[in-house]
């Protein structure tokens, strides 16, 4: 092979290591995509549309460090900073939305009533999750927790990126450069995909439980634990 296939093959090989090994592509969609009842197909539609928000950010990066002939330990640092910004992100997202699944979770109990009626007192049990399941449907079609997981993956840089981007601009070739990048991209993509229709299929094939008073509260810590792996174990 020559050198522009071998960098082709070297930029495919390294967006599926960086995607598999970062639990956070994949492991996050199917937790919230679980939790919120979300079909396999729009669990996937989020995941492309953050994928691409995850994999342009570090391109038009990259692109911007080439225009402006920075150098590349220069690029790294400014990626390692958004790195940082996101795995933190991740990890108050997470505790966030486990706390509003606790706190969720304790509206959820059944406990009694007492009404009277005609001077008749009597009790009767009264389930929150029955009585007020509008206010929760409501909740769950909220198109707040997309939007913030777009925003965390847009901060997330894809750092194996840059060193790919910086070899054909130094041999000033724009053509590979941009070649780098769309097989880095799709490469990405199709990995974030796969590993989320993967694992959303094994839960259910599994009967995890991933539906009930905890559910959510169950993903927002999955998603924080997503954010400590990012933050204090740099996966």
């Amino acid at each position: 092979m020559n050198e522009a296939q071998i960098l082709l093959v070297t930029a495919a090989s390294v967006a599926f290591l960086h995607t598999i090994l970062g639990p956070d592509h994949y492991l996050v969609f199917t937790a919230m995509g679980k939790a919120r009842s979300w079909s396999l197909n729009k669990t996937l539609r989020i995941t492309l549309i953050c994928g691409l928000g995850h994999v342009l950010g570090s391109v038009i990066i990259g692109i911007v460090g080439i225009i402006l002939g920075a150098q590349l330990a220069s690029v790294v640092e400014i990626e390692g900073f958004r790195g940082n910004l996101a795995g933190w992100a991740l990890l108050a997202f997470g505790l966030m939305y486990f706390a509003w699944g606790l706190k969720k979770a304790g509206r959820g109990h059944r406990h009694s009533h007492v009404h009277a009626h005609d001077k008749v007192i009597h009790d009767h049990e009264h389930d929150h999750r029955t009585d007020h399941s509008h206010v929760h449907d409501a909740t769950a079609k909220s198109p707040i927790t997309p939007w913030a997981m777009f925003i965390i993956f847009v901060l997330g840089p894809c750092e194996a990126l840059i060193p790919l981007f910086m070899y054909p601009a130094a041999k000033q070739s724009t053509g590979l450069v941009v070649a780098v990048a769309a097989i880095f991209g799709l490469v990405t993509l199709v990995t974030m995909l796969g590993c989320v229709a993967l694992t959303t299929i094994g839960v259910d094939r599994l009967r995890l439980p991933t539906s009930g008073r905890y559910a959510q509260a169950v993903a927002g810590a999955s998603v924080a634990l997503c954010g400590v792996a990012v933050s204090f174990i740099g996966l």
